[in-house]
């Protein structure tokens, strides 16, 4: 069936994932039982470190600003999610429509940028223990945070100032569970080509430029582990990096599986990749950093505690 033309729409409509409509009830049991998980986790978190004096350190603030981001990142799509597939409440006002793109968009940029500062956290630590605390103070660790911020606000802004310059839309129906930028940019019969080419570049560049500056962080730390004289430190070293590294993977492979290969498959099978990129983070962060770190109320850090994984290479 056909929709008529509407010019500069008011109003758009969610379809959650097309083609599932008769198991959307099903679908949000998974979602909303992960959304659970991560709010608990990720607000969990926060209270510990708040509440801890010990945990005041470079490593775990930079971890409190990874649990805000997942906090918002999860919170600006999986609400309406799930109202989607509980109340079929599909409608979304289009500056809404827009506020979630640039959040969703943006904090995902962030949450990459804070994922390098943390892969630096573990390069000084490592490679220059002593000299830790001099380049990590926590004013320099805020300014990472702020860098970091508006970083994502800088590279996010054009996208929905270029969506708002469209004016042509066959349809207001987004074929999607959330306001994704391209999923709204393929709506219009306009020359989208500026908004197709800018979201595809700036996507590339924070993905690759991000992960090579990791990539590069491990290096130097797998070259500073190696060096180590007690063979006995270089396995404790890898340990304390293995939560960072199983964040890293859960943050990067869905989003580069979905840049790279979301439109080769099914649209359901692509925007369950999308919602899944969303809040599998989210869920997981607080589980990876909590086991690792051995986080307790009311307690010091474990023996596994990240705090201390400068001490693995003074060693010998």
């Amino acid at each position: 069936t056909s929709h008529p033309t509407v010019s500069s729409p008011s109003t758009f409509f969610l379809m959650g994932v097309p083609q599932l409509e008769e198991v959307h009830v099903w679908l949000s049991i998974p979602f909303g039982s992960m959304y659970v998980m991560a709010v608990l986790g990720n607000c969990t978190i926060l209270f510990i470190i708040k509440e801890e004096p010990t945990l005041q350190q470079p490593m775990y603030l930079f971890l409190s600003m990874l649990a805000v981001i997942d906090l918002v990142l999860s919170s600006s799509a999986l609400p309406k999610m799930l109202a989607i597939f509980w109340f079929v409440s599909k409608e979304i006002d289009f500056h809404s429509c827009l506020l979630q793109m640039f959040t969703i968009h943006s904090f995902a940029t962030v949450e990459s940028g804070i994922f390098l500062a943390m892969a630096y956290d573990h390069d000084v630590a490592i490679c220059t223990p002593l000299r830790h605390k001099t380049f990590l103070t926590s004013s320099t660790v805020a300014k990472i945070g702020v860098a970091a911020v508006l970083r994502g606000f800088f590279y996010i802004s054009p996208l929905p100032l270029l969506v708002r310059r469209l004016t042509c839309n066959p349809t207001n129906i987004i074929a999607h569970s959330y306001c994704e930028h391209m999923a709204v940019v393929m709506l219009s019969c306009d020359d989208t080509s500026i908004s197709n080419i800018y979201g595809v570049t700036i996507g590339f560049v924070i993905l690759i430029t991000d992960s090579l500056g990791i990539g590069v962080s491990y290096v130097f730390i797998l070259w500073a582990v190696m060096n180590l004289d007690t063979a006995e430190a270089r396995p404790k070293s890898f340990s304390t990096c293995s939560s960072h590294i199983c964040a890293i993977l859960a943050f990067y492979i869905p989003t580069a599986v979905s840049s790279l290969f979301g439109h080769q498959v099914s649209p359901p099978t692509h925007i369950l990749l999308a919602n899944f990129y969303l809040i599998f983070p989210p869920v997981l962060n607080p589980i990876v950093y909590t086991v690792r770190t051995q986080l307790r109320l009311f307690g010091t850090p474990g023996d596994g505690d990240l705090g201390n994984y400068h001490l693995w290479c003074c060693v010998g």
